[in-house]
Order: C-alpha cells, then sequence, then structure tokens
C-alpha cells in the first residue's frame, strides 16, 4: 500500500504543480499533467521519466533503489516496481539480478539492435558479427525544408548530414543518409565517427548526451539509382527496401531522420505486432 498521501507524488517546491500547503492538495491536482483517473504507478513513471530525460541518472547509471524511490515519492514500493517494470519494458531501464536498475545504453548487445528491423535470413542480427562500417561524409550544412520541418527545425538552421554503408562479410549491404540537428550535435565529425567503434547511438549517448528511445518507420521498394548502385555494389535498377527512420529522444523530440537502402537479396523485414 502507498504510504501518507498515495495519490500525490513527491514534488519538489520548484514544481509549478506543487501545492503550497495541504489545502492546496484540490488545485494541485487540476493541474497535473496525467488525467486525474492516471494509476498511481504511470504518475511514478513520468517522474522517473522526467529525471531521465533531465539527466539526473545518465545511460548506464544505476538509478536509486525502489526502497529509496518509494521514500523519495512517499508510494509504496509495489507501486515504484510496477513503473520501473514498464520502463524496463520500453527498454529505458534494465535490471541487472543482484546488481540493481541501470539506464540503459545502446552499446548493450540486446539494445543495440532494438530499432533494427531488417534481419539477415538465415540468423539473429548479433550472430552476423558488427558491421563493417564506411563513412563517406560528415558535414555541416542548411539541410532541406522537408528535412528540417521532420526534425522540428526552420529552414535556415543548422543539420549535420552523414552518409554511409554498412557492409557484412566484405559485401556491401545497407546505404544510409543521416540527418541530426546541428546544435545538440556540435562537434560531431567524419574522424570521430570513423574512429568509433560502437554503434552510433552509444556514440549519440556518451559524447553528445542524447538518447533515442523510441523511432517510426515508413518502407516501400525502389529501384537504385546509379549513386546508390555504385555504393551497394548492384546495377542500376536492382530492387532496394527503403526504410526512413524517425528516431526520437526524451518527450518526443525529434533526433535523427536516417533514410538507408538495403539489398534484400539475403535479408527480410521483422516487426512484431501486438
Amino acid at each position: 500500500m502507498a504510504s501518507a498521501h498515495p495519490s500525490q507524488p513527491d514534488l519538489s517546491p520548484e514544481d509549478p504543480r506543487a501545492p503550497a500547503d495541504a489545502a492546496g492538495t484540490e488545485s494541485a491536482a487540476l493541474l497535473q499533467p496525467t488525467p486525474a483517473f492516471s494509476p498511481l504507478y504511470q504518475q511514478i513513471k513520468s517522474l522517473i521519466l522526467r529525471s531521465l530525460q533531465a539527466g539526473e541518472w545518465k545511460p548506464g547509471d544505476m538509478i536509486p533503489s525502489e526502497f529509496d524511490l518509494a521514500a523519495r515519492f512517499r508510494v509504496s514500493q509495489g507501486t515504484v516496481r510496477k513503473a520501473i517494470d514498464e520502463l524496463a519494458t520500453d527498454n529505458l531501464l534494465v535490471r541487472r539480478q543482484g546488481k540493481g536498475t541501470f539506464v540503459a545504453t545502446h552499446a548493450e548487445q540486446h539494445i543495440q539492435y532494438r530499432f533494427l528491423r531488417v534481419l539477415p535470413d538465415a540468423s539473429a542480427p548479433e550472430a552476423q558479427g558488427p558491421a563493417e562500417r564506411r563513412i563517406i561524409e560528415c558535414r555541416r550544412l542548411r539541410g532541406p525544408a522537408e528535412v528540417a520541418r521532420q526534425l522540428d527545425l526552420k529552414g535556415g538552421d543548422s543539420l549535420v548530414q552523414v552518409r554511409r554503408v554498412l557492409s557484412f562479410s566484405g559485401t556491401p549491404a545497407i546505404l544510409e543518409d543521416i540527418w541530426l540537428p546541428g546544435t545538440p550535435f556540435k562537434g560531431l565529425s567524419l574522424e570521430t565517427l570513423s574512429s568509433d567503434k560502437g554503434p552510433m547511438y552509444a556514440l549519440f549517448e556518451t559524447q553528445f548526451g542524447v538518447r533515442m528511445v523510441r523511432a517510426t518507420e515508413k518502407i516501400k521498394a525502389v529501384a537504385a539509382d546509379a549513386d546508390a548502385a555504385a555504393l551497394l555494389g548492384v546495377e542500376v535498377g536492382h530492387p532496394l527496401l527503403s526504410v526512413e527512420r524517425l528516431a526520437y529522444t526524451y518527450n518526443d523530440v525529434p533526433m535523427e531522420l536516417r533514410r538507408g537502402l538495403y539489398r534484400t537479396e539475403t535479408r527480410h523485414y521483422h516487426n512484431e505486432l501486438n
């Protein structure tokens, strides 16, 4: 059971929703960003998510124990546990038996393939080994208006464009054009990308403090143009799968537009529908 005030998670004095005194409880409830009928664990989940977004706990950090979080928010450990369970299901937190709960990072094996939906026919993605990456270019520019629009930027805002080819066992498999907002990724360079050997999203976390937490995709069949054909080692007109992914950080802020062209002779698109 929740303790003295089960419906009121602990709110700091700076929080505009915090009541001035006990008499302000009703008005504070009306200012809650979630509906009044929102389960208490969902409110706790939102508060933990807010701390993640604010950078209180970085990717790879251990968060406080359920006991400490229950004391902090003045709720039961069971309520905190349910909130953490949902965040773990969302791949935002990771439980480690006997060690605690940690902020998930894309450097972890099972997380780094989270957004990968084009898989090898014969094996799981991790079984094929790391991709061989060739960074073709990384440049800062004023990007196309439609790219800026998808990233919620103004037409003249700075963007970073990255183009790379991913190969497996020496065979080019994926051509990617990646667009990033310029301000959060200040300092990203061709040298940085070429020298880093880990997943790109892990680099974004460690060097730029940007964590991708969800993504949407659009897919369609296309024919290879001369540029794509040369980079992927196929003939002009060869069938490819086009995958456009928009990735978001906390609070649904779009942080990456990625357009990939995939050879699918030995690959397929896989998605689980719930």
